[in-house]
């Protein structure tokens, strides 16, 4: 008896012939489809089926789009961000020079206004630099013989005395402020009229010299110019009192004194005009040669007459 094994494939209809049948069916769907709306409920029955599959395919997709948005949008804030950073560091700028060209437009007005409220003329001058010397308090300023700068001539600045120019060259002038160990000002009490003359001390601050040990005299009084030196016109802040020291086996007191004008502080200053020089009183003027009296005129006429015989 013949056994013949089992074939592995069960050939059916050509693949022609299966492919002509499909064609067929998808066609007739097609149209009564087209025509009829059939297979319009199949279609929403195997969307509603297929939507939940569509949407677990979709989300790696749209968690990639996500994270590549959100790297754009965090490199676009951060640009964003460094541009306002420069914007307000270039504004901050400006509004630091705008404030600066305030205060300094404030502070040439109260130096112009110090000359009108004195009834002196004055003008503005700007401070360049310091002097050489660093054991001495000298500013350089913008003002020289062609300003026409003297020597002598007080310096001063919104809050008070500053210094007094001591030497002057062609454009430029050197000013010895009142700070210098080698500075001097004679100065009054305005509470009560006590006169005497602050000297500097090389650091930055003043002392009050020859004032009696018993000199009515307290911390916090102010000092102005007294005048009397021909120089500095009256009235003018120079300092304020301290800390006062009285020792018995001393006969002065020992008064440290601060500035009352930025002394090592400021840019622009102002130049007093000089002051004219006042005639001294004719008892006072060696140069002036008196008239003789009437007495002393008859006894040399009585000298000069010839004896008569």
């Amino acid at each position: 008896m013949d056994h013949q094994p089992p074939p592995f494939f069960k050939r059916g209809p050509a693949p022609l012939a299966l492919l002509t049948i499909y064609v067929a069916i998808s066609v007739a769907l097609l149209v009564v489809d087209a025509r009829l709306r059939t297979l319009e409920v199949v279609r929403q029955a195997i969307a509603a089926v297929t939507h939940p599959l569509q949407e677990i395919a979709q989300q790696p997709v749209r968690a990639l789009a996500g994270v590549g948005e959100q790297l754009q949008s965090t490199a676009k804030t951060q640009d964003e961000n460094e541009r306002l950073r420069r914007e307000r560091l270039e504004q901050s700028a400006q509004l630091l020079r705008t404030q600066q060209l305030e205060v300094e437009n404030a502070r040439l007005r109260r130096l112009l206004g110090v000359g009108e409220r004195q009834g002196v003329s004055a003008r503005a001058a700007e401070v360049l630099r310091t002097a050489r010397d660093p054991f001495s308090h000298r500013i350089i300023i913008n003002k020289g013989q062609q300003d026409e700068v003297v020597a002598g001539q007080p310096v001063l600045d919104d809050a008070g005395i500053v210094g007094q120019v001591t030497r002057v060259f062609p454009f430029v002038s050197e000013v010895t402020l009142i700070t210098d160990k080698d500075q001097a000002v004679p100065v009054q009490i305005v509470r009560n009229g006590l006169r005497s003359v602050v000297f500097g001390l090389g650091d930055g601050r003043l002392e009050l010299r020859f004032m009696p040990a018993n000199a009515d005299v307290q911390e916090g009084d102010e000092l102005v110019t007294s005048g009397i030196d021909g120089v500095f016109i009256a009235g003018f802040p120079v300092a304020r009192i301290e800390r006062i020291e009285r020792d018995s086996a001393y006969s002065f007191a020992r008064i440290s004194c601060s500035p009352s004008a930025g002394v090592e502080n400021f840019s622009e200053v102002m130049l007093l005009a000089p002051r004219a020089a006042k005639p001294l009183p004719p008892e006072l003027d060696e140069t002036a040669k008196p008239e003789p009296r009437a007495a002393d005129r008859q006894t040399r006429v009585k000298k000069q007459r010839p004896r008569q015989e």
